[in-house]
């Protein structure tokens, strides 16, 4: 099939999606429109703010449409009238099956995990908090459950000791645009092998969406488990703590074992270096880099030299 007689239609919202549409775009396949969610207010103007996907699209002349409700008859049947072959879905919403079953090649999704584990809203923040050594992306056919669909291809990305939420999260965007160009040309060549996502012999990982409440760390696990949960919630939404009656974000640290032995959620600083949080089996946690509520964000010897802790160990 030629590229121009493949018609797409793209669905996405954060600027996660923006590589994948580019990628589209730029290599010349025909993408005939777009859909994206609708304008928020954001800033002190509570002005209307479009999504990163929604500026990617204008600045290619694509139509957009920004359904409140994909359920609504009308923008079903407006979808309808682009009369597309392929919908590819990159960070948007669940779809309904009047819609992804619309096109007759089907609606493919780009997954920032390697299928099955992870599944869920947050895949990348929770392959970082279980400390897993690689994660990847993975394309697949929507069906009824959600992220459950025939894997179309995947590929492994490293996770690297110093990656955090947003270095992976950038790595894994490209890696996902690369992934759907190969899919996207394996499809109109017509060469795909879907095949049923299988069941590893391992508790199957999720991803479930992150809250505040997620966010909280326990001092009682050991330090390396504080460390993954910290780089997994870094730079958003942020692990937290309450320290002297006042909440922390944490964005950076580093691990130190052998401490000694106290109780977990204790701290100790030189009121200048460094800070120091006691964690379960004898560990310790090195605060590097920390925010007050309602102060910026800052290294720990800045910190020190602004607040005093008055209970440290």
């Amino acid at each position: 099939m030629r590229k121009e007689d493949l018609r797409i239609i793209f669905m996405g919202t954060p600027d996660f999606a923006v590589p994948s549409l580019l990628a589209l775009v730029e290599n010349g396949w025909n993408v005939v429109a777009v859909v994206t969610a609708p304008d928020k207010p954001a800033g002190r103007g509570l002005k209307l703010v479009p999504s990163p996907v929604k500026e990617a699209a204008l600045q290619h002349h694509l139509p957009v449409l920004q359904p409140t409700n994909l359920k609504d008859p009308a923008f079903q049947e407006e979808l309808r009238g682009y009369q597309a072959s392929l919908q590819v879905i990159v960070a948007f919403r669940m779809l309904p099956e009047a819609v992804w079953n619309m096109p007759p090649l089907g609606s493919l999704n780009i997954h920032a995990s390697l299928l099955p584990h992870y599944r869920g809203a947050a895949p990348i923040n929770w392959a970082l908090i279980h400390g897993d050594k690689e994660t990847g992306v993975t394309s697949f056919f929507l069906q009824h459950e959600i992220d459950t669909g025939d894997i179309i291809l995947q590929k492994k990305v490293a996770i690297e000791p110093e990656d955090n939420f947003g270095t992976l999260y950038e790595k894994l965007k490209h890696a996902g645009a690369e992934l759907l160009l190969e899919t996207v040309t394996a499809i109109a060549e017509e060469r795909t092998q879907p095949y049923p996502q299988p069941q590893p012999e391992e508790p199957l990982r999720l991803a479930p969406k992150i809250f505040k409440q997620t966010c909280q760390i326990d001092w009682n696990q050991p330090a390396q488990q504080v460390h993954n949960f910290v780089r997994g919630l870094s730079p958003y939404p942020a692990a937290w703590t309450v320290l002297e009656g006042k909440q922390f974000k944490v964005f950076s640290g580093q691990v130190l074992e052998n401490s000694a032995e106290t109780a977990p959620g204790t701290y100790t600083t030189d009121g200048k270096n460094f800070l120091h949080v006691h964690c379960g089996e004898n560990t310790a946690y090195a605060v590097e880099e920390l925010q007050m509520e309602g102060k910026k964000r800052m290294k720990i010897q800045e910190f020190l030299r602004g607040f005093t802790f008055q209970h440290a160990v």
